[in-house]
């Protein structure tokens, strides 16, 4: 009675210490109760095909050539995949010059980019004829 009881405890450690890294349930040959297992995880496909629908391809235009984008922000075109951007960010407006990309059909921000607090948009429109002349210089 005794080595049963020992020999089913040197199983369990050695199930529980050859577990692979993954979240999957490793049965062992003596469970045969297959409501105790956990049900599998449902696929990562499935949900991003159920997002699919509630986000919008691309920025809807609205009037003086801005575009409303997926999150409610107000989208300028500067290129082809590259946006100036007037959005909300934790009760603060910012001014933002990103580079987007589409995958699945829908327009993501890209990781090239920065976003400008209203104090330093401020700075860079008071300096932008400096900034036109520096252009010019150097062209």
């Amino acid at each position: 009675m005794a080595i049963d009881v020992r020999n089913q405890i040197t199983d369990a450690l050695k199930i529980h210490t050859a577990m692979p890294k993954s979240k999957e349930f490793i049965s062992s040959e003596s469970d045969t109760d297959s409501d105790s297992e956990p049900k599998p995880k449902k696929k990562k496909t499935e949900k991003k095909e159920e997002k699919k629908p509630e986000k919008t391809e691309s920025p809807k235009k609205s009037s003086g050539g801005a575009e409303k984008g997926p999150g409610g922000e107000m989208m300028f075109q500067l290129a082809r995949m590259r946006y100036a951007t007037v959005s909300e960010f934790r009760g603060k407006v910012m001014v933002g010059i990103r580079e987007y990309y589409e995958k699945d059909g829908e327009m993501r921000p890209g990781k090239k980019g920065i976003s400008l607090p209203m104090d330093q948009w401020k700075r860079l429109k008071d300096q932008i004829d400096d900034i036109d002349q520096a252009v010019k210089d150097m062209s």
